[in-house]
């Protein structure tokens, strides 16, 4: 069977459980014949990790610790992968974190220190994650990363997270163009509400996915299924010609005017 992802080693950030999208995207990349490299963040991450891989059967993976906070852990992460790999063909990014207090009442009331850190995590680490993945990827490849629709218009309590995502939609078009003639593609998927640990820290999640059903035109949720089988057209031989694109997977609710 003519895989699509065959033989390719896809870096895979921000798995956190279960529930994750990073995790269906790993879930269907190792379908594909992928061999999936995982970035975990202590001991917790990498066990839970280990758990899913193993109740999953997924076959081909490996593991390596990478605080995205920190250029030197993630310069000697990508050491690491190279040594054993030599080359890359893809990282999907799957990571963003703010303090939860930042994400309820008004925006104007972020904390300076919640404000860089919800940068510096949801935003400048696909920046420098971008740096040390395209030295290994002499054969093209493809840099995916998750947004939401917070990063282009207000919605209510995601706040220090939505100036965020803007700025890391921002940055793949940045990294797009300066990548773009190495055949290296960089995308965003601007994904519907999902139910994940991560969403459920927004306060007023379950008001918001609620009314998520009743406006949007297909009137239901997105699949974390349906996400990763955006990230696996982006990322394989089906997507070679899109770059700096902010993919909207969210059952049409971006084109609404409310």
């Amino acid at each position: 069977m003519d895989l699509l992802m065959n033989q390719q080693n896809v870096v895979v950030m921000g798995v956190a459980n279960k529930w994750s999208i990073a995790w269906g995207i790993a879930k269907k990349f190792s379908e594909e014949g992928a061999r999936v490299l995982f970035t975990y963040y202590g001991e917790k991450s990498l066990r839970s990790i280990e758990k899913l891989v193993e109740e999953e059967q997924l076959k081909n993976c490996d593991y390596f610790s990478c605080d995205v906070s920190s250029d030197e852990d993630i310069e000697s992460t990508f050491g690491q992968i190279k040594e054993k790999y030599q080359l890359i063909h893809g990282v999907v990014h799957s990571i963003g974190h703010a303090n939860k207090d930042e994400l309820r009442g008004n925006y104007y009331d972020t904390s300076r220190e919640g404000y860089l850190m919800a940068q510096n995590i949801s935003a400048y680490s696909f920046v420098a994650v971008a740096k040390h993945a395209q030295a290994m990827m002499p054969e093209g490849g493809c840099l995916t990363t998750l947004s939401y629709l917070g990063g282009e218009r207000v919605v209510k309590n995601y706040n220090v997270m939505g100036v965020a995502k803007a700025a890391l939609e921002s940055s793949v078009q940045y990294l797009a163009h300066d990548l773009g003639e190495r055949q290296i593609r960089v995308n965003a998927i601007s994904a519907g509400p999902v139910k994940t640990l991560a969403a459920k820290g927004v306060s007023g999640f379950n008001d918001l996915a609620n009314a998520f059903v009743e406006k949007s035109p297909m009137k239901r949720m997105v699949t974390v299924e349906e996400i990763a089988n955006t990230a696996l057209f982006l990322g394989s031989r089906l997507g070679t010609g899109v770059t700096g694109e902010v993919i909207h997977v969210d059952c049409g609710y971006f084109i609404l005017g409310y």
